[in-house]
């Protein structure tokens, strides 16, 4: 075989293997449960901290 096709076919091999491994990943993050919305409202965690901030 030529230098081009060896390339041809490890190029290939890591493609097939990055999403292999995607979609691991992507089934170990969905495997933790249900994803929790980000807080909207911050004025009260702040607030706890504001003496520290000089506000």
């Amino acid at each position: 075989m030529q230098r081009s096709q060896w390339i041809a076919i490890l190029t290939g091999v890591v493609a097939v293997g990055l999403g292999v491994g995607y979609l691991v990943l992507v089934q170990l993050l969905d495997w933790r449960g249900e994803m929790l919305p980000a807080p909207i409202d911050l004025s009260v965690d702040l607030s706890a901290i504001s003496k520290y901030l000089w506000i």
